[in-house]
């Protein structure tokens, strides 16, 4: 039977006692690769909004001028497709939606006024996180697939001018919503202190797990508890 641990708990995930306990939470490669994406995402907006608007088109000075803001846009695209693609197999399984994420949205107000004592316990990412995780699957695949489409250097010969006219119209819209998503995700890591650092060292404290993930650390006590006792479970 499958058990909340084989999704919650992640390779690398351990507790280390101590004062204060200190929770491994993200390996250094899953760091690497979640800042690969982050600073993609960025040069991506910066260099998309560029080309967006004309009010917007000295941030081209960053790039190099207009022409190659134009020709760098979709090899970045091209990057962070590939960076999240490495993402989403390592975080997938953690991210499926339980029942206890519906009862946590339900208290959201409770969320914003910081009165986590009447929230539910979550696993190793409660339901905002796995809002922006799988909205920002669907967001990207989304926006490399219409990028490919307008993608004329290489695509051209492919689609129709009818076609790049609406992916060029959807890509707009879907890359505007990433950037939305992407600043909720940065305000809510600011805003729960201690989320910054998990991504930078790959630590925690025990009191941050608890107060934010306490099933999660349940979980990671437990199996490190079966460890310890030859791989049965104290009662």
């Amino acid at each position: 039977m499958s058990t909340q641990t084989e999704y919650d708990v992640e390779k690398g995930d351990s507790v280390r006692p101590g004062k204060p306990v200190i929770v491994s939470r993200y390996r250094g490669a899953a760091r690497i690769n979640h800042w690969i994406t982050a600073a993609s995402l960025v040069l991506l907006a910066l260099s998309g909004l560029a080309l967006f608007h004309p009010s917007l088109f000295f941030l081209t000075g960053l790039f190099g001028g207009g022409q190659l803001t134009r020709i760098i846009h979709p090899w970045i695209g091209v990057i962070l497709f590939f960076s999240f693609c490495g993402l989403f197999v390592r975080f997938w399984r953690a991210n499926l939606w339980k029942r206890v994420d519906g009862t946590w949205l339900a208290r959201i107000s409770d969320v914003l006024r910081g009165r986590e004592e009447r929230l539910p316990e979550v696993g190793k990412y409660n339901a905002g996180q796995k809002a922006v995780f799988w909205s920002m699957s669907v967001l990207i695949l989304i926006l490399i697939t219409t990028g490919i489409i307008i993608w004329d250097q290489y695509f051209s010969a492919y689609t129709t001018i009818q076609q790049k006219r609406w992916a060029i119209l959807i890509h707009s819209i879907v890359a505007i919503l990433a950037i939305c998503v992407w600043i909720v995700h940065v305000y809510a890591a600011i805003w729960v202190r201690g989320t910054i650092s998990a991504m930078t060292k790959g630590t925690v404290t025990g009191g941050w797990a608890w107060r934010h993930h306490r099933m999660w650390l349940r979980e990671l006590v437990a199996k490190s508890t079966t460890k310890q006792s030859g791989g049965t479970p104290l009662g």
